[in-house]
């Protein structure tokens, strides 16, 4: 199994917060502390730590952040060979984390410089790759680029459009396989309304599983401790899925098992699970009768 992500790499300040503020409020933090994250790099985590030899493009600052960012999606066993440095400081987020809600602010950095060039550097590996996993968290033009890459080799493209751009959403879409949102960002697609009749939806419903076309997937039990990284834990493991040939609506099973094992863990890529815990998870929920 071959997975590409082309995408982002954040380093991650997470704050947890009794509740989200309102305007012109300020509130006492409970607790920060810095992670590894960016949709992209998440993805790619995820799609590693399932078992699958994963390539990360990207970049990054040529600064210490950027630096220990490579360190750990190397420590993952993802290939950052094709992770450009640029003198652009490394992308920066910060997750706002509630009982009840996560919010995210996000500073591009090194990020608004990936575009169409990193994307032909890439072009050979993407082709030859079984899946390419896009996000909203890069520009259109070298996302459009690797995945008409993609194209050309075969290879699937799975794209989830969030943070939701009109014009990433109008350049990647003719050109996507599986696209993967929640319902916020399907109301966002539609209103865009870009070509999107050849490509299958997938439609995550967070505590209440995933939809595939009418089908329903029903959810697994997890414990909530920060939902950082839960939808792209979700997507690394189904890129995983269809790369082995799963059809979409295993796969979406194999993702919610990934899902639901992420939010119990704090930080995004840290919540990345192993193949060995979804797969555990799922044999004891299909002793229970679990199916969709």
């Amino acid at each position: 199994m071959k997975v590409v992500s082309f995408g982002s790499l954040n380093y991650d300040l997470a704050i947890w917060l009794d509740r989200l503020p309102g305007p012109d409020e300020t509130l006492r933090a409970r607790r920060i502390e810095a992670f590894s994250g960016g949709k992209g790099a998440n993805q790619a985590t995820a799609a590693a730590r399932l078992g699958a030899q994963a390539h990360m493009v990207g970049c990054v600052g040529d600064d210490d952040r950027g630096r220990w960012l490579l360190d750990v999606l190397s420590a993952s066993g993802v290939d950052t060979s094709r992770v450009r440095i640029t003198e652009t400081p490394t992308g920066t987020a910060v997750p706002l984390i509630a009982p009840e809600d996560v919010s995210i602010v996000i500073v591009a950095g090194a990020n608004a410089s990936t575009g169409i060039a990193d994307a032909e550097g890439a072009a050979e590996i993407i082709a030859a790759a079984d899946v390419l996993l896009l996000q909203g968290e890069v520009a259109a033009a070298g996302a459009r680029r690797a995945a008409q890459a993609a194209r050309s080799g075969g290879t699937t493209v799975v794209f989830n459009p969030a943070p939701v751009d009109p014009f990433l959403v109008e350049a990647v879409a003719p050109l996507t396989d599986v696209l993967v949102m929640n319902r916020a960002e399907q109301a966002q697609v539609a209103a865009i309304g870009p070509e999107t009749g050849h490509c299958e939806t997938v439609i995550t419903l967070g505590g209440r599983g995933a939809q595939v076309g009418e089908v329903v997937v029903p959810p697994l039990p997890a414990e909530v401790v920060d939902p950082t990284g839960a939808g792209d834990a979700f997507c690394g493991a189904l890129g995983v899925a269809l790369a082995e040939g799963r059809p979409l609506i295993e796969a979406a099973r194999f993702a919610n098992a990934a899902g639901a094992l992420a939010v119990a863990t704090p930080g995004a890529q840290p919540s990345m699970p192993t193949r060995a815990a979804v797969d555990s998870l799922l044999d004891g929920r299909r002793e229970q009768g679990y199916r969709p």
